[in-house]
């Protein structure tokens, strides 16, 4: 399946939390509102629902890298354990906090690109 050329390319634009269709307007008013509309091309965000899945690749992503990087120091350093606990808990948070926003636009743009819509029994 080829891509329009026209369009931007969903990742970029979605990660940037630009708006899947022209790239060039914003697709949150808060840290992770989405807008009603994009205020450049007029596309309606509307169709756009995420749900849980930015959280998942979140919890997924952070979950991975904390007990790696955890392991990898009591191996090597063997830190006591209240400074293993403010390490981690001060990396979870960070990190958590700076990758939802764009893979929620992440997300959003791709089911844009995609066309995803809601499941439908067929007749």
């Amino acid at each position: 399946m080829a891509q329009d050329p026209a369009l931007p390319n969903p990742a970029l634009t979605g990660l940037a939390g630009h708006c899947p269709r022209c790239g060039k307007g914003h697709l949150f008013t808060g840290y992770l509102t989405l807008r009603p509309s994009c205020e450049v091309c007029g596309l309606d965000y509307s169709f756009a629902d995420t749900g849980d899945g930015p959280a998942f690749f979140v919890m997924s992503i952070v979950g991975i890298v904390v007990v790696a990087l955890a392991l990898w120091v009591e191996f090597a350093f063997e830190p006591p354990i209240w400074l293993h606990i403010v390490m981690w808990f001060s990396l979870s948070v960070i990190l958590s906090i700076a990758l939802v926003r764009p893979l929620k636009g992440l997300m959003v743009a791709l089911q844009y690109h995609h066309k995803a819509g809601e499941g439908r029994f067929g007749k």
